[in-house]
């Protein structure tokens, strides 16, 4: 019998890195992101992808603070979607979503939830952690996003 090897079909793309919990590792995390996206090849989702991220990362950075713990952003690019995770160290506060902009908090939430079209969400641990994750689809090769 005449077994071919199997091929990996798709290959992944990641990125990541330890930022401050600050809004300036905040807003590093926007500018990282943006240009790695740009390296990607991945024009048609930078828009997107660098409000999520920074509305992502400026939750890890007041929402998610504790003094002396960072929060990591990554991103990994498959065939037909992005997905982008921040990781900070207070599981104990969820993302929570005001719709109407009733709350103090969460209006953020409802523009990831607008710009991640292939939805968003949240995984606990290993304790302290929570990940915040949020995926954008990818045009195939020859089409184009609307």
């Amino acid at each position: 019998m005449n077994e071919e090897p199997t091929q990996l079909l798709a290959s992944v793309r990641q990125f990541g890195i330890q930022l401050s919990a600050t809004p300036r590792g905040a807003r590093l995390a926007r500018l990282l992101a943006v240009e790695q996206l740009r390296t990607w090849e991945l024009d048609a989702v930078a828009d997107a992808a660098a409000q999520i991220v920074a509305e992502l990362a400026n939750n890890a950075a007041t929402h998610g603070h504790v003094s002396g713990r960072d929060f990591q952003l990554a991103m990994f690019a498959l065939p037909d979607v992005l997905r982008i995770e921040v990781t900070d160290t207070r599981a104990e506060r969820l993302p929570v979503v005001c719709p109407h902009g009733d709350g103090e908090s969460g209006r953020g939430l409802v523009l990831v939830d607008a710009l991640a079209s292939r939805g968003w969400g949240v995984e606990l641990g290993p304790p302290p952690r929570k990940t915040v994750w949020a995926q954008v689809e990818l045009a195939p090769p020859g089409r184009a996003l609307s």
